[in-house]
């Protein structure tokens, strides 16, 4: 079992998801149960499954639960890209949003190649 504040991926997929949350404040409010619910939910998944991963026994399970946290990135990399296209987000926003998530993405792969070796 690992503490998963520990992790400078999680601390970063908290971040990402404290700034979606402010950057989705200004959707319309018609998409409340849509493209923000979907968009808060992709990013809030990062963070939360590196934390019940770490709640794990052994690197297999948080492996598993990295790997899910890595395929919510790829959802919330569409979701970024959706908004961006129907002008929910200006470009500064995306990109910042973008690079950011993919730099997780990057770190989470290291990650995960780092306990399937352990």
């Amino acid at each position: 079992m690992r503490d998963f504040h520990d992790l400078k991926v999680w601390q970063r997929s908290h971040q990402l998801t404290l700034e979606i949350y402010q950057a989705t404040q200004t959707f319309p409010k018609e998409e409340i149960y849509g493209l923000t619910s979907q968009i808060r939910r992709a990013s809030a998944s990062i963070p939360a499954n590196l934390a019940e991963g770490c709640g794990k026994q052994g690197p297999t399970e948080l492996a598993r639960y990295s790997q899910i946290a890595m395929g919510s990135a790829s959802e919330l990399e569409y979701h970024l890209l959706l908004s961006h296209d129907l002008h929910y987000l200006d470009d500064a926003h995306f990109t910042k949003l973008t690079t950011e998530l993919v730099e997780i993405r990057r770190m989470l792969n290291v990650f995960l190649h780092r306990l399937r070796s352990e």
